[in-house]
Formats: C-alpha cells, sequence, structure tokens
C-alpha cells in the first residue's frame, strides 16, 4: 500500500507512522516526493490494514499497489528518481556517460583511458577488477589491484568509479573504492548479493539478465530497494534471441517501456548489447532519442589487443565523435549530456 501523507505533515507525523505500519509487520519506504511524503508499506497484506492506516489524521489516502514491484512502481512514486555521485548524474534531464575498459590490465591503460574519455565529455568510468567470464581460462581480472588502480584514475580526473561487484563476500571491499556497484547479467538474480548491495548506500547499476522479463529485472530491483537503498539504476544491455548477427539483440523499447512503470533511470549499454564497434555509435544516439537516462560504453586505447571485449570497444577517437553525435540528439530531445 502507498500511504500519502498530508501536505503540511511534519517529520515526526511521519516517522510516527513509520512506526505504525511497522508494528502491523509491514516494512515502511519512506519517499519524499516534490509535494508531499508517502511511505511506501510492503508485505502481506491482511484484513483491516488499509482502514486502520486511513483513520490516522495526518494520512490523506491510502491507496493499494497493483505492480508486483512495490518501491520500484511509478504508482509509488510519480517524480522521476536522478541518481547522482561526484559528477556522474544520471536521470531527469541529464544523459550520463559512463566509460572505459571491460577489463582493468595495467595503470598505464587504465590511466589513459581515464583521462581520454573525460575529455570526451565521460563523467563515469567503467572499469572490471573482477571478472566473470564464461570460460574458467580466460582472464579474470586484476582483483583488488585492479580497484587500487580505478581509484588512482578517479584521483587524477575526478571520473566516478563504476565496477562490478560479483558476491556478497565482495561488497565491504568494493566500497572502500568504488563510487557505483554494478551488478552483472549473470548475478541479476543473485538475491544474496542483490541484498547486500541494497543495505550499502552507494548508488548500483542493475544489469538485465539475457533471459530476464521486464517483471523479473524489476523484481530484482525491488529487492535492492527493499533494503533502504533508493539509488539504483536499470541497465538494458541486451537479451538472447534467435538472431546472430549481433552478440545479442538491443531492444530500445526497453527505455519507454520502463519510464512508463517505473521512477528508476535506465541506461542503455549498446557495447554489450551489440557487441560490435561500428554498431556502438548509431544505437547510443537512437538510445538517446528514445528517452534514456545514460549510456556505459566500452572504450579501450587499443582494442585489438583488449584482454576482454575488444571487439565492441570504442577507440578514444571513436567515442570523441560518438559524444559529438550524442550531443546533438540529446539537445533535439531536451536533455543535457554529461
Amino acid at each position: 500500500m502507498i500511504v500519502v501523507m498530508k501536505a503540511n505533515a511534519t517529520e515526526e507525523m511521519v516517522q510516527a507512522m513509520v512506526r505504525r505500519v511497522e508494528e502491523m509487520g509491514l516494512k515502511a519506504h519512506v519517499i519524499v516526493g516534490e509535494e508531499r511524503t508517502v511511505i511506501a508499506a510492503a508485505g502481506i497484506k491482511r484484513d483491516g490494514h488499509q482502514e486502520v492506516l486511513e483513520s490516522c489524521a495526518e494520512v490523506e489516502k491510502v491507496v493499494p499497489i497493483i505492480a508486483a514491484y512495490k518501491v520500484a512502481s511509478k504508482e509509488t512514486k510519480p517524480e522521476p528518481t536522478v541518481v547522482s555521485t561526484r559528477d556522474l548524474k544520471i536521470g531527469g534531464s541529464h544523459v550520463g556517460v559512463i566509460a572505459g575498459p571491460c577489463s582493468v590490465e595495467s595503470e598505464e591503460q587504465i590511466l589513459q583511458v581515464a583521462h581520454q574519455v573525460k575529455a570526451a565529455g565521460a563523467t563515469g568510468l567503467r572499469g572490471g577488477a573482477f571478472k566473470p567470464r564464461t570460460s574458467p581460462y580466460s582472464f579474470q581480472g586484476m582483483k583488488e589491484d585492479g580497484l587500487k588502480l580505478l581509484a588512482l584514475a578517479r584521483e587524477e580526473t575526478g571520473l566516478a568509479v563504476v565496477t562490478e561487484v560479483m558476491t556478497p563476500n565482495h561488497v565491504d571491499l568494493l566500497c572502500q573504492y568504488a563510487d557505483v556497484l554494478q551488478i552483472g547479467a549473470r548475478n541479476m538474480q543473485n538475491y544474496h548479493l542483490l541484498q547486500a548491495v541494497g543495505e550499502t548506500r552507494l548508488p548500483v547499476l542493475l544489469k538485465r539478465g539475457p533471459s530476464a522479463t521486464i517483471e523479473e529485472f524489476l523484481l530484482a530491483a525491488e529487492y535492492i530497494l527493499d533494503q533502504g537503498n533508493q539509488q539504483v539504476m536499470l541497465c538494458e544491455r541486451g537479451v538472447r534471441t534467435f538472431e546472430t548477427h549481433t552478440r545479442f539483440t538491443l531492444p530500445l523499447a526497453t527505455v519507454p517501456y520502463l519510464h512508463e512503470r517505473t521512477h528508476l533511470p535506465v541506461v542503455i549499454d549498446p557495447s554489450h548489447g551489440t557487441g560490435i564497434a561500428s554498431l556502438v555509435p548509431p544505437m547510443c544516439a537512437a538510445a538517446i532519442a528514445a528517452g534514456c537516462d545514460g549510456l556505459i560504453l566500452e572504450v579501450h586505447p587499443d582494442p585489438s589487443r583488449a584482454m576482454s571485449d575488444g571487439a565492441q570497444s570504442l577507440t578514444p577517437d571513436a567515442f570523441s565523435e560518438t559524444m559529438d553525435l550524442c550531443r546533438k540528439v540529446a539537445a533535439a530531445v531536451g536533455k543535457e549530456l554529461g
């Protein structure tokens, strides 16, 4: 249920209502909107709950939430959520851009690409320190040494560090280095991991699983939100279909569809979504035209020598050209890039 507080409700009234909701065995999520505060009361609804809450003088109305995903639903929070950390801002009128290599490979590589994507207009730096690979014989990442190099790149450029967390045991470690915790597609339904990042207050970039439905995607986000972390970004990175001309099929209809149903910002990953570097720039432009709130791209100083995902990585020059294209499209749809 959504408990809509009256416009003149004080903070004390809100906290008293939170206690009342929790006494009923429900979990209370306070959401402060532009005009008033609402409390999402999630849990097993029993007869009489709605009537009891409606009888409180400080409550304007109580509305049942129809969607399975309660806190992520636009019914709970009509205003779009804007996620920001350092200079990275995703949501509202801003299209945030996160760029960098698939994997951190060396100090020279990550510092070079960090300075190059910053100069082109990116405000976030992606880079994997722990890499989940299909083959156990593939490069698995530099682990904590890679995290230290990402932190060094942030110190030199000011870019917000976005890197993947793979297990609940790694959460505390990554929180020492990262600005945004990324949940990879393979871990979208790793519920213990989702709860662990939900207990932090770092922004979370949640990638859609390659075979997940939109409802499953939103319910995965709900696990994070349910722990109290409101800074969640949904990332469409392509789904598996019968097509083989691209690595995955990148469904850009996801963007407006999610905007109709959730207040969470939507990020597009055209690098994984296509797997082909030449297709990345036009898909970036198309994603912005469709209304996305952010982009996450793979950029490598020398893609032919990349230790992972070289075929889908842009060169720094190609990334700069892509940013020029995206600025024009963003301006045409009334948004600001970066």
